[in-house]
């Protein structure tokens, strides 16, 4: 009997590096520079809270660069909970990626492109409908969100290599386009570095939010535009020598992220002062506007454009192995689990990962949904950075080809600084708080129905040997 296909390692160094630095840039350092002013309020804190977050997202990654050298498998962070605490806590957090994580990051990046792509071409983004489905009006966004999820899982089912060139192109050009607003803007836009000594000013009527409160709900923001840094845990069965190449792209992959958001919001800060930052929703748009023209301005339009879609191919590309690791262990869709011969990828677990998003992009719930998850998604980051130390004691003879760096100070100071974020977002923001963890909880009945189909087919294996023997 032919044994079953299973992932191939084709991902080099560089392509790690560059899925999990594409993955990351997505359209959120484009549109949260706004919720980021009006809780820090002034310039340098603006700067230094994009450096903070940085700071402590390269805490978790110097932690999970010892899992994932210690099991570079695909699932990544799901495999390191699943050895640390279990299955069932395994489970959940898998059920989160995909319910709402991957299925809703996906939904947002494809409407996303669609729509600042149809600000460059409007009749890509035209409301008027073009299709009635069971009484749901198909608009023209809706198709061009659609079908970029579609085209984007059928390149993926056709290989991780093919997968991960477009994942490339796409975020090469993404950098491309980024730099040239960055030197464009400082070297020929019509800004002033004097924005960097105008604070925001408080409201007479409103009452001087604390330093740390304003730092905590700024950091919300900051962390949804740095998550997908996680991305290269869950390719790591398709990674060539993981247990290199694993640690280097997560903190080379994220330092190189960090440098560019500091110099984009810079060049925010040329463009606009802060109460104006504090006003605009698509704020790379309106700097635009003021350093250049409005020619600029429809531009950047595209340009947010290619960062969501070279985003969602990071994504796309990624998410699958999760679930694919998930059905391995008989907790998810068995089906799932198969790797096609031919191409060597999970085409099932694609196939349901784009069903789903593109359902989550009809019904526009996605948004709402990955406000609620984002809690949980720190969460799991701090509850993985203790699985860590559960590790080293659970399994000391383990071979780690990496070893956290700063262990156990580094490690023991991120599980601090996200617990007490955690607890400030719970404080701050308690119904969306509250919301992700009912979507994760809501994963529990599935579970044990997984987990009893699991058992039932143990059991018929188990007769079936015997009646052999």
């Amino acid at each position: 009997m032919a044994e079953p296909a299973k992932l191939v390692r084709r991902l080099s160094l560089l392509d790690s590096v560059l899925l999990l630095a594409g993955g990351i840039i997505g359209s959120g350092i484009f549109l949260t520079a706004q919720d980021v002013a009006t809780s820090t309020r002034t310039p340098w804190l603006f700067l230094s809270v994009w450096a903070l977050g940085m700071g402590i997202t390269l805490l978790a990654c110097f932690a999970f660069a010892e899992m994932g050298a210690m099991f570079p498998e695909a699932g990544g962070q799901y495999v390191y909970m699943r050895e640390a605490f279990g299955e069932f806590v395994a489970f959940l957090y898998g059920w989160m990626i995909f319910t709402v994580s991957v299925g809703g990051t996906i939904a947002a990046l494809g409407v996303g492109f669609a729509v600042y792509l149809g600000s460059v071409f409007p009749d890509l983004a035209a409301a008027k409908p073009v299709a009635t489905l069971w009484h749901f009006h198909l608009t023209c966004g809706h198709l061009v969100a659609i079908s970029a999820i579609a085209v984007q899982t059928l390149i993926n089912i056709f290989g991780v290599r093919k997968g991960a060139i477009l994942q490339n192109v796409a975020t090469w050009l993404k950098f491309a386009a980024i730099a040239g607003f960055v030197v464009l803007g400082v070297a020929i836009g019509k800004g002033s570095w004097g924005h960097l000594s105008s604070a925001l000013a408080i409201p007479a009527s409103a009452s001087s939010p604390s330093l740390l409160g304003g730092v905590g709900v700024a950091l919300i923001a900051v962390f949804w535009a740095y998550d997908g840094w996680v991305y290269i845990t869950w390719v790591s069965g398709e990674v060539k020598d993981p247990q290199r190449n694993i640690p280097r792209a997560l903190v080379f992959g994220l330092l190189l992220v960090g440098g560019i958001y500091l110099l984009i919001n810079a060049v925010y800060l040329y463009g606009l002062p802060m109460a104006e930052i504090a006003k605009a929703t698509a704020v790379a748009q309106s700097a635009a506007l003021v350093m250049f023209s409005s020619r600029a301005a429809t531009w950047l339009g595209l340009v947010i454009a290619l960062s969501c879609f070279g985003a969602m191919a990071s994504c796309i590309l990624s998410g699958a192995r999760v679930y694919y690791a998930m059905a391995e262990d008989g907790v998810f869709f068995k089906r799932l689990a198969r790797v096609n011969p031919r191409w060597h990828t999970p085409v099932a677990s694609l196939v349901l990962q784009g069903i789903w998003s593109a359902a989550l992009a009809l019904s526009g719930r996605y948004d709402q949904l990955f406000t609620y998850v984002m809690f949980m998604m720190v969460l799991s980051y701090v509850l993985t950075v203790v699985a860590l130390f559960v590790l080293r004691r659970k399994l000391p003879d383990r071979d780690r080809p990496y070893r956290c760096t700063g262990y156990p100070w580094l490690p023991g100071l991120y599980v601090a600084l996200g617990g007490a974020w955690a607890l400030n977002a719970l404080w701050e923001r308690p119904m969306e708080a509250l919301a992700g963890i009912t979507i994760v909880l809501a994963g529990v009945p599935f579970y044990f129905y997984w987990r009893h189909q699991k058992r039932c087919q143990e059991a018929v294996t188990i007769q079936r040997s015997a009646s052999e023997l």
